[in-house]
């Protein structure tokens, strides 16, 4: 009798085996209608509490009603989690969520072996595959999908059937489906559903039978897969002690908000947004406006060129003012932007990059605005550029930006991409007292001999004085006509519009005194120095972590600051044998900097997918590189 009870207990046990994994991709994929962002939210703000490191990475259509089950209409959210610090969503899914036969067509390439796919088997109709355009019924033969882990469950007829006491209507209860998939996922990961109900309360607080609704389809989930248990292994990512802190889960356009508003408050400043709503930096406007009692105006303008005028407006009445926009937006604003730079008033200019060019795919990332960015206007019209690189370091970029805009009286475009913008990170909330005051430069500062006008400058810094209007005995005039350097008045002379001109320039270079300097990673004697920019930091990080890992050395330097350059950028770029820009354009970046630094020539990567970089490919041809 004993005999057999060890081999029931060794039964059980193997059942419900837990393995313990470092690091998983999970993509939930399925119709634009189907909440696959919430879910995925969900569950990234979840393994965030658990201590667990995370990346995520939204992916939705362009299409605002593409038709329920077509390929074109397919949306996902991709989280890659981690017990030690992960950089990108991912490569490929160790498990997807497949809602119906189109999100699986779509996402057949994103797979691993043996990965996990979770299927709702009532959305795998003959209707359903004819929809996703499948010749057979038979859709993982036909996608050749032989090695993986099939989880088949009728999730809308057992959401319908757990349902029907709460006296939704059809299409109301089928709207938790989602839930009932994130129980399951739940449950395959080890994670309680305590903090997921709390998470659905809130959201649906107004709506309390749609809260009980969710939360009973979660549970379902949840013990759907308990029952199913012998079909495949739970997993568990182990979490890590965290530093002391308060922490959240940003994405990049959230970030941005913050950053803005920790800036004015350092300045001592109110903080003025004028915007227009553009895909993928609508977010900004909106998280802006919610923010009433911090003291911050922001006003959606009617296009995209009075969102900009009202910015300008305000920085002239003594305000931090800003304005987001996406690369088409910025082409249309770039005219007054030119007047921000002529009547030297400061303004932050958040350009989220999409995919172009005109409309393009607005919905998708590239880095492909940077030379607009640099020099998109008429005339010679110098600005600071910098580039965000990861969702939480938007914070820190916004803040920059406004420093350099106010301290420095520039216009300062700052580029972040839809990946950042919309993907999020888990962030440990900043202790504002350690960042640097930011000091405008005042009127008040002025000390020389002859009468203010309104472009006498700092002889160090080039900086004019600001004087904000209504400030007794400072009463001027400025616009968008050049003026003379030593009485500001219109002057059409041409060795005082060569002055200017200089001048204008020449203030911009003087800004690399006051950034840090560019920071070199991994080996200081590398074979290979890695260079990006931008939102793909992330994954060319752990492109070199990659290769080192393979015995190979290599370096790797990501540019925050592009216009104008840290001051050792042509030290660090000359010192290396091999140089390889990377970046999400066909070489933008690389070509800025061969006109920088004579006779810098590196070797270039270029990808324009409107999709992240794959690392393993980044790995594959850098190690080309290396050995050619």
């Amino acid at each position: 009798m004993k005999n057999k009870d060890q081999s029931l207990y060794n039964i059980m046990a193997e059942q419900t085996k837990i393995t313990t994994l470092e690091k998983v991709v999970i993509r939930f994929s399925g119709n634009s209608g189907d909440g696959m962002q919430l879910t995925g939210t969900i569950f990234s703000n979840l393994s965030a509490l658990f201590g667990n490191e995370i990346s995520t990475f939204p992916d939705f259509p362009a299409e605002i009603r593409a038709p329920q089950g077509s390929l074109s209409g397919v949306s996902g959210f991709q989280v890659h989690l981690g017990s030690r610090k992960v950089f990108t969503p991912g490569d490929k899914a160790d498990v997807l969520v497949a809602m119906n036969p189109a999100a699986l067509k779509v996402n057949k390439n994103n797979l691993k072996p043996n990965a996990i796919v979770i299927i709702d088997t009532d959305s795998f109709q003959k209707s359903d595959l004819d929809k996703a355009q499948f010749m057979t019924d038979n859709p993982f033969g036909e996608l050749g999908l032989t090695n993986i882990q099939v989880v088949a469950a009728p999730i809308s007829s057992m959401v319908k059937d757990g349902l029907k006491d709460f006296g939704l209507d059809n299409k109301s209860a089928l709207r938790c489906k989602n839930m009932f998939a994130l129980g399951l996922v739940c449950w395959l990961f080890d994670r309680p559903l305590e903090e997921a109900m709390n998470m659905l309360q809130n959201k649906f607080s107004k709506k309390p039978t749609i809260a009980k609704a969710n939360i009973k389809a979660l549970t379902d989930g949840y013990n759907y897969g308990s029952n199913i248990h012998a079909t495949v292994s739970t997993y568990r990512i182990k979490g890590q002690k965290a530093a002391p802190g308060y922490y959240t889960d940003v994405n990049g356009n959230k970030a941005i908000a913050y950053g803005l508003i920790a800036a004015a408050e350092k300045a001592g400043l109110k903080l003025f947004l004028g915007s227009y709503p553009i895909t993928p930096a609508t977010d900004i406007l909106q998280e802006l406006a919610a923010r009433k009692e911090l003291g911050v105006k922001a006003m959606q303008a009617e296009d995209e060129i009075a969102g900009i005028c009202t910015a300008i407006g305000a920085s002239f009445a003594g305000n931090l003012a800003a304005t987001s926009t996406s690369g088409p937006g910025l082409a249309l604003k770039s005219e007054a932007l030119g007047l921000a730079v002529i009547a030297e008033l400061p303004l932050v200019i958040i350009d989220v990059q999409r995919g172009g060019p005109s409309t393009g795919l607005p919905t998708k990332s590239e880095q492909t605005d940077l030379l607009q960015a640099l020099y998109g206007r008429n005339g010679e019209s110098p600005v600071v550029a910098l580039a965000a690189s990861t969702p939480t370091d938007c914070f820190d970029a916004a803040f920059w930006a406004s420093k350099l805009a106010v301290e420095h009286m520039t216009p300062v475009i700052l580029l972040t991409d839809s990946f950042i913008a919309n993907g999020s990170s888990a962030w440990k909330l900043p202790d504002l007292s350690t960042y640097p005051n930011i000091v405008p430069n005042f009127v008040d500062k002025y000390k020389g001999e002859a009468p203010w006008k309104p472009y006498r400058r700092d002889p160090d810094t080039l900086v004019r004085y600001w004087a904000v209007p209504g400030t007794e005995h400072f009463a001027h005039r400025i616009g968008g006509l050049e003026k003379d350097y030593d009485t500001s008045a219109i002057s059409t002379e041409p060795v005082n519009h060569q002055k200017m001109v200089e001048t204008r320039q020449a203030k911009i270079d003087r800004i690399a005194d006051f950034i840090p300097e560019l920071e070199v990673m991994g080996d200081q004697d590398a074979d290979l120095l890695i260079v990006g920019w931008g939102g793909t930091y992330g994954h060319l990080y752990e492109a070199m972590e990659g290769m080192q890992e393979n015995g190979r050395k290599v370096a790797f330097a990501h540019f925050r600051f592009i216009s104008p350059l840290p001051k050792n950028t042509a030290e660090v770029l000359t010192r290396f044998k091999k140089v390889v820009v990377a970046e999400q354009n066909q070489g933008q970046f690389a070509n800025y900097l061969r006109s920088k630094i004579s006779g810098f020539n590196p070797y270039k990567f270029n990808r324009v997918k409107g999709q992240p970089f794959v690392v393993a490919r980044l790995i594959e041809e850098f190690t080309k590189i290396l050995e050619a």
